[in-house]
């Protein structure tokens, strides 16, 4: 068999925390290395949100690639062309934003795996192989294994079907993406208020029951981010390029500025 590794992967089989940063600025190769150097497991590559385009995705996944981080791709909602022409560029993963349904996540789950467990049309000489053509069978099955299929959860209505959207074979990681929750519960900004705790405990639970990864995303303080971790999130997008190179430079700032002269 063809081996194909995956970090963020490895990560979550691991029973860890697996640390993913959002990539919305960043157009060049070089954040995949820079990244991996930090630590992180994975890179959110984000072109639901932002100018990012297939191209520049692909060159950063093939840099994450040979970089030992993951390249994940997050698609706007729908967007199924989009997505399987991310993973033939490089990505070792999907996310697909604003899952309403069981329905929806089914055919998520089959548009993106090989058969026999999907539907995805075949190609040889990936770039996850080097460009080589180690066997289609070989490629298929080893691209099923490794990667990872995302769906978030984004609203309240979502968050009530996520015993069933978690019961769907073929999807990995249940993320919810917890600013867009907040806003469409009617408390936008409020990531820590009771009904986004409620909804990260009925995740939570849907997720052991099914057997899959809860994620998280849009939690900026460590406090929260610690709340949520105990209560069962391993799959954890912890900050994107934009604002930590803001903040840095904030905190540089004004440091500099109490300086005595």
């Amino acid at each position: 068999m063809v081996e194909l590794r995956n970090p963020a992967r490895e990560r979550l089989e691991a029973r860890e925390v697996s640390i993913g940063i959002g990539i919305r600025l960043a157009r060049t190769a070089d954040i995949a290395p820079m990244m991996k150097t930090a630590g992180m497991d994975w890179l959110f590559i984000d072109l639901e949100h932002g100018p990012l385009t297939l191209d520049q995705t692909a060159q950063i996944s093939n840099a994450a690639l040979a970089s030992g981080i993951a390249p994940l791709v997050r698609v706007p909602r729908g967007e199924i062309a989009m997505a399987t022409r991310a993973l033939d560029g490089g990505a070792l993963g999907i996310v697909m934003p604003q899952c309403e349904t069981a329905d929806e996540a089914r055919e998520i789950a089959n548009q993106l795996h090989y058969a026999p467990e999907g539907s995805r049309g075949v190609v040889g000489g990936l770039p996850h192989f080097g460009f080589a053509n180690p066997g289609m069978a070989e490629t298929m099955e080893a691209m099923n294994a490794a990667m990872l299929v995302i769906v978030m959860l984004e609203t309240p209505a979502a968050i009530a079907r996520a015993d069933e959207i978690a019961a769907v074979e073929g999807i990995d990681v249940i993320q919810i993406g917890t600013n867009d929750l907040a806003a469409a519960s009617g408390i936008p900004g409020q990531v820590g208020h009771e009904k986004i705790v409620a909804s990260y405990e009925t995740v939570a639970k849907a997720c052991q029951k099914h057997g899959k990864w809860l994620g998280m995303g849009g939690v900026p303080t460590p406090e929260l981010q610690q709340k949520y971790i105990s209560m069962g999130v391993r799959f954890v997008l912890a900050g994107q390029d934009m604002s930590y190179l803001i903040t840095m430079a904030a905190n540089t700032v004004n440091r500099v500025r109490d300086y005595n002269i």
